[in-house]
């Protein structure tokens, strides 16, 4: 199918588009937020893809493509930066009005950052001679532990929780991207810049990549309502 990683991004931001409108979670009026953290993150991401991919870490498999080129990246995956960063804050904000305990907050999502980032730390260090993995665990480790010892937000138990439920379409979606269902996968990996462990057809480093993606999403989003809460006051 030609435009099929096009119609994964249709299809992914669809649903969550539609529902912004939605008078409980007024996520439509939390756009000025949103778009300026998924523009801020994107920015970083893209360069992070445009490298990547002009060293053969990761490609696109031009069967399911538009073959329109952006800076040497595919239209779609430019798109996949706005889609996905949309959905999940989606599913973040909806977390948090429908759950209204935090039940992973305080020192429970503390003890998750920290186990986490020495994971992260251990098996990055490990293995710094594979290119993905080594630059995905560290980015992330450090992320997180910024979070912890700097930015000391409230939300990470909220945060936690809400990505545990966006990995239920986060299988979907790349489960699709890397061949689930299709003769070849979309995006193809070079397996000797990553550990070789697949969750499916699903290199284990996409979930932390994924973290990281919408955890920048998240802080960003975030920073900017309080920010002008601050002001308004």
């Amino acid at each position: 199918m030609k435009y099929l990683y096009l119609l994964i991004n249709i299809f992914t931001i669809s649903i969550p588009f539609l529902y912004s409108f939605d008078g409980r979670i007024n996520y439509a009026k939390k756009w000025k937020f949103l778009f300026r953290a998924i523009f801020l993150t994107g920015a970083f991401f893209i360069l992070w893809d445009i490298i990547f991919t002009a060293k053969g870490i990761w490609w696109f498999n031009e069967t399911y493509l538009t073959q329109i080129e952006i800076i040497n990246l595919p239209l779609e995956e430019w798109l996949f930066f706005i889609a996905i960063p949309y959905s999940c804050v989606f599913i973040y904000e909806s977390m948090k009005y429908f759950i209204k305990k935090d039940y992973l907050g305080g020192w429970i999502a503390d003890s998750i950052t920290i186990v986490l980032s020495a994971a992260l730390l251990l098996i990055a260090s490990i293995h710094l001679d594979l290119l993905y993995t080594a630059v995905t665990f560290l980015l992330t480790a450090a992320f997180l532990l910024t979070h912890l010892f700097m930015f000391r937000t409230d939300y990470m138990g909220r945060f936690y929780l809400s990505y545990l439920i966006i990995l239920i379409p986060f299988f979907i979606v790349n489960g699709i991207l890397t061949g689930i269902a299709t003769p070849e996968p979309v995006v193809l990996y070079d397996n000797t810049q990553n550990l070789g462990i697949r969750m499916g057809t699903i290199p284990v480093e996409d979930a932390i990549y994924g973290l990281l993606l919408i955890l920048m999403n998240v802080t960003i989003y975030e920073y900017l309502q309080e920010k002008e809460k601050e002001e308004e006051i």
